[in-house]
């Protein structure tokens, strides 16, 4: 694979970005499928969305402990082996006879997601090494544009599709799909062993596996009591407890910890990162789902009609993200973003089953410019707070944070619309996602670690006597 010195290796973008759009689009095709998929098989939405669930739920898991494989091992291998298990997932769904065998296959899709993310952010840093480049603020930009931009495409497409094949074809998708990464991923993607990777990085690691199973477990248990918060279910929090003390106190006494706790408590910024990314994606998932079945059942519209009036949110999120990419701002970002959430929130207040159409419009626009500003801003502070060695498994984490959202806004979704996705459950809705999106903006408004430029993992890694030592600026306080 050749290479041009002091230049990113643009070939990479594409088999990256591909490969990173795989979970979002499927997590926002299924918006427009829930209500088809329910008639089909006779499924009341309490039982389907579990099918959002379980691909949440296989990948917060997953997400981290493939991030910390890529780390280990290099991107290259797993890219390839995760985007294999897309394709048979879409298989598995194409052909599921019953909605267990559809929850597995969004469980498979879920893990086989996993790998891709993870492994584009350790290949922009061993690019950054190579090339000396500080910023690669236009290659996050791209990875950020086509995921925030699918993630809300995916509705229209996904009607599209159900429009043309039926349900089935959301799966089927994803065939060709894995197709396409298996083959760029091939020819571009360099061999792990041909990285430029920090000495950090490649010195010899063991797996912490017994750590990487205490974070499933108490993962697990937290999710399973959101999606269902109950008395009842209190034994759950009680593994929640025990789990996740014994993961704390196993990654304290090991040496090659899965998840460096002792690192990470003292790495506020990146902290408060992934807090913002629960309480973005909390709003920004029970919108795209509690929304979009209210267009269907109390709107009235059909599944190709509501993706389609979802249609401005893409064209909205893909303008800013692509005017505003190449700026590494981040708090003005986030607090621009979260103002607007809380907007749309409270725009929720204001739509009944006879509301006009542009109206319904006009909530959706206003959607559409916090879902290209809030994820590209918390990527770009994860890429500067990680610590370099970990920045696959950091990655991880940060999609975990954001499955977490997808999580609580699935429970949200549930409490809201136990039978039917009516009115009344989308204003009960509104309530609990304003003040997710006051809290965004509280935490960035309080965050001063925002307004300070902290040297990339790329810069970091750089000892060499020749290096420049980057200056912190003070950055300004507008997107």
């Amino acid at each position: 694979m050749t290479q041009t010195a002091g230049r990113f290796d643009r070939r990479l973008v594409a088999p990256m970005v591909l490969g990173s759009v795989l979970n979002p689009v499927n997590s926002s095709m299924l918006a427009v499928a829930l209500v088809p998929i329910g008639l089909a098989l006779g499924a009341a939405p309490s039982e389907t969305i579990w099918l959002v669930s379980a691909l949440y739920l296989a990948t917060a898991v997953g997400q981290p402990v493939v991030g910390r494989l890529v780390d280990l091992h290099g991107p290259r291998r797993l890219y390839l082996a995760g985007t294999a298990l897309v394709g048979l997932a879409g298989i598995v769904g194409a052909l599921a006879p019953s909605l267990g065998v559809l929850v597995l296959a969004r469980v498979l899709l879920g893990i086989g997601t996993c790998a891709a993310y993870p492994a584009s952010m350790v290949l922009i840093r061993s690019e950054s090494v190579r090339t000396g480049t500080d910023s690669p603020a236009g290659v996050l930009a791209a990875l950020s544009v086509s995921n925030q931009t699918v993630a809300v495409v995916g509705p229209t497409l996904g009607g599209l599709l159900i429009g043309l094949g039926g349900w089935r074809t959301i799966f089927t998708v994803n065939v060709p799909l894995a197709i396409a990464c298996l083959v760029l991923g091939s020819l571009r993607l360099p061999r792990d062993e041909q990285l430029h990777r920090d000495a950090d990085a490649t010195r010899p690691h063991g797996l912490d596996v017994v750590g990487m199973a205490l974070f499933a477990v108490t993962l697990t248990a937290v999710l399973l009591f959101i999606m269902e918060p109950a008395a009842a279910h209190w034994p759950l929090l009680l593994v929640v407890a025990l789990a996740g003390a014994g993961l704390v106190a196993r990654e304290r006494s090991v040496d090659d910890p899965f998840i460096d706790v002792r690192v990470l408590a003292g790495n506020g910024p990146l902290l408060a990162t992934y807090v913002r990314q629960l309480l973005a994606f909390t709003v920004s998932y029970a919108f795209l789902y509690g929304f979009t079945q209210w267009l269907e059942q109390a709107r009235g519209l059909s599944a190709s009609g509501a993706g389609l009036a979802l249609l401005p949110m893409f064209v909205v999120a893909i303008t800013v993200t692509t005017v505003f990419g190449r700026r590494e701002q981040v708090r003005g970002k986030l607090l621009v973003g979260g103002a607007l959430q809380v907007v749309a929130c409270l725009g929720l207040l204001l739509l009944h089953d006879d509301s006009p159409l542009w109206l319904v419009v006009a909530v959706v626009v206003v959607v559409g410019v916090p879902q290209g500003l809030i994820g590209l801003a918390n990527q770009n502070a994860l890429y500067r707070q990680a610590e370099p060695d970990r920045l696959g498994s950091s990655a991880g984490l940060l999609r975990t944070f954001m499955y977490l959202g997808a999580m609580v806004a699935s429970a949200a979704n549930a409490a809201a619309f136990p039978q039917r996705a009516d009115t009344t459950g989308l204003h009960d809705l509104a309530v609990g996602l304003t003040v997710a999106a006051v809290l965004l903006v509280a935490l960035s408004a309080l965050d001063r670690s925002l307004g300070r430029r902290r040297p990339t993992a790329a810069a970091r890694t750089d000892t060499s006597p020749s290096a420049p030592t980057p200056t912190p600026t003070r950055e300004a306080t507008h997107p």
